[in-house]
């Protein structure tokens, strides 16, 4: 499994997240073009379709991608749904407060990815959109994330990659996860034998699983037996 080269705790990551919400926007902007070598279509539809009754929005930051990915779910004319969102960095939730204000569907919350404040087999569908590469303890976020989901409920995931791809766009990355690690907003890139494993080892099936550019996207389910 990969060492983080960062080694910064979760309020240390909170911290370095404590950037007004519109600049974490442009941030996050380009790190997602130049390091994981994707697009905001790609995740609209990605995302967009793994919405159940009950939906969890993990490390939902200014919520600035959820709102597109529920816009995106009403063009699509697909129903409405009861959604928590989640984040350990307080001052990205005041954007997201401020964003859902007049949507009375989407809880928004302060917690701890690895440490959730819900009831196990409480979730339909869970999304953890841009966001692996911060969780200091992965592992644990994961297994939380699992425990809430009820039987047969599915987890959207995109992880950052080591980069793979050619030049100079595998250079460009390299440079941009090495100033995420010393800003304390990135923890680690992975490899995706390394993300499946730990999935299916804390008891995921995998449903679906693809790499783009410097992104691996995965479906993964909550067995249904059990």
């Amino acid at each position: 499994m990969p060492a983080s080269s960062s080694g910064k705790s979760r309020d240390e990551i909170a911290e370095a997240y404590s950037a007004p919400p519109w600049w974490y926007d442009i941030r996050g902007f380009f790190i997602l073009t130049f390091a994981y070598n994707s697009t905001l279509w790609n995740q609209l539809r990605f995302f967009g379709p793994n919405f159940g009754p009950r939906h969890l929005e993990v490390a939902c930051g200014s919520g600035t991608l959820l709102e597109l990915v529920l816009r995106w779910r009403r063009g699509k004319r697909l129903p409405e749904r009861e959604i928590a969102a989640i984040d350990y960095a307080e001052s990205m939730l005041v954007g997201a407060h401020r964003r859902f204000a007049g949507q009375p569907n989407v809880q928004v919350r302060h917690a701890d990815a690895a440490a959730l404040p819900f009831p196990d087999a409480h979730f339909d569908t869970a999304n953890i959109a841009n966001s692996v590469h911060s969780f200091p303890d992965v592992d644990a976020a994961l297994r939380d994330v699992f425990r809430v989901m009820k039987p047969g409920a599915t987890l959207a995931a995109n992880v950052l990659l080591y980069p793979r791809t050619i030049e100079p766009f595998r250079t460009i990355a390299e440079r941009i996860n090495r100033w995420g690690m010393r800003k304390g907003i990135l923890y680690t890139p992975y490899r995706r034998e390394d993300v499946r494993e730990r999935l299916e080892s804390i008891g995921y099936e995998i449903v679906s699983e693809s790499v783009s550019g410097n992104c691996y996207n995965v479906l993964a389910r909550r067995p249904a037996r059990g």
